[in-house]
């Protein structure tokens, strides 16, 4: 077996303040004298997958968040987030942020990005790892709100290092009207973003076809319930639309029982294009590298298809061309290498 931190890969879906390392998150609270709920402190959270569940789930989100109160904690959230994919073989973080959040301590939503996007290209530089940003919206607010962020997002728009290449749109999929935030992903779209909003985990196949419908996705965030519905996931193979798959995630939220419940081989069968993402390590005990071993250990994946798997993250990322040939290179040479027998499975 290969060494799976070894394998070059894009990271897709990773949230700003759910990408903390406990650590950090204890360091921060203690510099406040916040005590945090046990939850998050104890071990991976679990969430039934029902409203009761998910509000857990967000209390404890945002008892992290609020922890964030600084640009200093701002610049360490992605310093760090861009080290430690950097130690599991990622050659491309996007990762996904909401300004509002963090606007109240740094001045407003635009200074609130630019710390960011300076710390996304700093980051860059000392790591390896090219750091962009997904701007994203929240179903829970006002799809109004969602279009003031589309506009902020698209000043910054690129494919590079601290720049903005995705809009998104984030938060329980049961909230809000899906119509009602298309004209947000139309002015994304008409900057060049990609529009990668969340769908398919919470709610079945019926919810992605209303995503797909109304925003017009290049990936969607999960996606993984198309899986229920044959017609449905192969109009996505179709379409194109990348999935964001996190198979950690959808266990801990309850979407499926068991690890072996993530659908993943019938995605891979039906021709679908996968990017295995971490979602929110901080919450769900499991970065990258652990959603290549859970593909390899649990559903038996080969390193012939795990690199396949890695194939699929760099190409459905916003990087460059070049920056896509060079990971795709690496997979190649990470494949051409002899497997170990003594490696570690991850």
């Amino acid at each position: 077996m290969r060494d799976l931190a070894a394998l070059p890969k894009a990271h897709l879906h990773l949230h700003f303040t759910g990408s903390m390392r406990g650590s950090t998150l204890a360091a921060m609270a203690a510099d406040r004298g916040v005590r945090l709920p046990h939850a998050l402190t104890d071990g991976v959270v679990r969430a039934p997958v029902d409203e009761r569940g998910w509000f857990r789930f967000q209390r404890l989100y945002d008892a992290a968040r609020a922890c964030v109160r600084t640009e200093a904690d701002m610049r360490r959230i992605v310093a760090e987030a861009a080290t430690d994919d950097a130690a599991e073989g990622s050659g491309r973080l996007e990762i996904q942020v909401d300004p509002t959040s963090y606007a109240p301590h740094v001045g407003g939503i635009t200074p609130a990005l630019e710390i960011v996007l300076d710390e996304a290209r700093a980051a860059t530089r000392r790591t390896g790892v090219e750091v962009a940003v997904i701007v994203a919206g929240s179903r829970t607010r006002h799809p109004l709100e969602a279009r003031t962020l589309a506009r902020l997002a698209a000043q910054y728009a690129g494919d590079g290092p601290g720049e903005v290449v995705g809009f998104g749109l984030s938060n329980d999929e049961r909230r809000g009207d899906t119509a009602e935030f298309a004209a947000a992903f139309a002015i994304a779209r008409q900057a060049g973003l990609a529009a990668v909003p969340h769908g398919g985990e919470l709610l079945g196949p019926d919810h992605v076809v209303q995503v797909v419908e109304h925003l017009d996705p290049d990936r969607i965030g999960h996606g993984v319930r198309s899986a229920e519905d044959p017609a449905v996931l192969q109009w996505l193979v179709d379409r194109g639309v990348a999935l964001e798959v996190c198979p950690a995630s959808n266990v801990s939220l309850g979407v499926f029982a068991e690890d072996r419940h993530v659908p993943l081989r019938t995605l891979v069968a039906a021709g679908a294009t996968l990017a295995l993402g971490a979602d929110d390590p901080l919450l769900f005990g499991s970065r990258l590298v652990d959603q290549y071993v859970l593909a390899r250990q649990v559903h038996g994946f080969s390193d012939h298809e795990l690199a396949e798997l890695a194939r699929g993250s760099i190409r459905a990322s916003r990087a460059s061309q070049a920056t896509k040939a060079r990971l795709l290179a690496g997979v190649d040479a990470w494949l051409a290498a002899p497997a170990s027998r003594s490696a570690s499975p991850g």
